[in-house]
């Protein structure tokens, strides 16, 4: 099957795995060696995982950027080391806050904040990742990085936790929002639950579980790629057009600037192209070599 494969699979990652783990699953399936997904989850953590196979995969950076949504649960009154409750207990409070206190604070958690990434992280700082060096006692100082919550509302309770429906951008940490949050609030905090409910255009209502996806098999549930780039207009190339496009050269089409996803006349996709002044030229391409 190495090979035949190409598309976008929507996984409901187990609690438990990594993404690395689900990918090398995934591998074993179909002996498809190029696999990947557009956003690490942690093992605690479940949820959307959106997998690109195949020639797929040169559309992963375009999807990296992609907002992400989240369903998340607050515990207050604990801090841990990894600030989730997978870690080792740093201080119980025994304090904690009413709703109505921490709906008062968060509003500062809302727009564009500057993050502390966790030490228990992949982050890598002088070609290190930051876990190991968490892993070996050490606390090393890491350069705050620009996120965006553009959703953080309180949707309901659970086990005395607080559930958290929230929207942000790329590389936000939720378990790190969680700690900031009990920090603010003054008793501490951690995250004891994590749910990805959607990646951009992708929903978790679509996704398959792997005992599904071994079942059917892979290629049951895969979406063509350029699903990714939905929102950009749809153009037709001619057998001229098409010889440039698969060449990477230039052609002429009658269009306004922008970014367009350019068609064979048989209706296989090309490439997602940028016109100017008349021209498309390939951003990248998705057509079999």
């Amino acid at each position: 099957m190495a090979g035949n494969l190409t598309g976008i699979l929507l996984v409901d990652k187990p609690q438990g795995f990594t993404s690395h783990d689900v990918v090398a699953k995934l591998r074993r399936l179909t002996g498809e060696r190029r696999i990947g997904h557009s956003g690490t989850l942690d093992p605690m953590a479940t949820g959307l995982l959106v997998v690109f196979i195949g020639r797929a995969t040169r559309a992963v950076p375009f999807a990296e950027a992609d907002d992400k949504k989240y369903l998340a649960a607050l515990r207050l009154g604990v801090t841990t080391d990894t600030q989730d409750i997978t870690g080792a207990v740093l201080n119980e409070s025994g304090k904690t806050a009413t709703l109505d206190e921490l709906n008062v604070i968060l509003p500062r958690f809302r727009g564009e904040l500057m993050q502390i990434p966790p030490m228990y992280s992949a982050i890598k700082i002088n070609g290190r990742k930051l876990y190991d060096i968490a892993r070996r006692g050490q606390v090393v100082e890491r350069q705050p990085r620009k996120v965006i919550i553009s959703r953080l509302e309180v949707t309901g309770e659970r086990a005395g936790d607080f559930l958290l429906d929230i929207t942000c951008s790329k590389g936000t940490y939720i378990r790190t929002l969680c700690s900031d949050i009990g920090e603010a609030l003054g008793c501490g905090g951690c995250l004891s639950f994590l749910r990805r409910t959607g990646a951009g255009r992708f929903s978790i209502a679509d996704a398959h579980t792997l005992s599904q996806v071994e079942q059917a098999g892979v290629d049951a549930f895969l979406l063509p790629v350029d699903t990714v780039f939905s929102e950009y207009p749809r153009i037709k190339a001619d057998k001229n057009a098409e010889k440039c496009a698969r060449v990477g050269a230039p052609f002429s089409a009658q269009v306004a600037d922008g970014d367009y996803r350019v068609y064979s006349e048989k209706g296989e996709f090309l490439m997602l192209a940028r016109g100017q002044d008349g021209k498309i030229q390939t951003i990248k391409s998705f057509f079999e070599v």
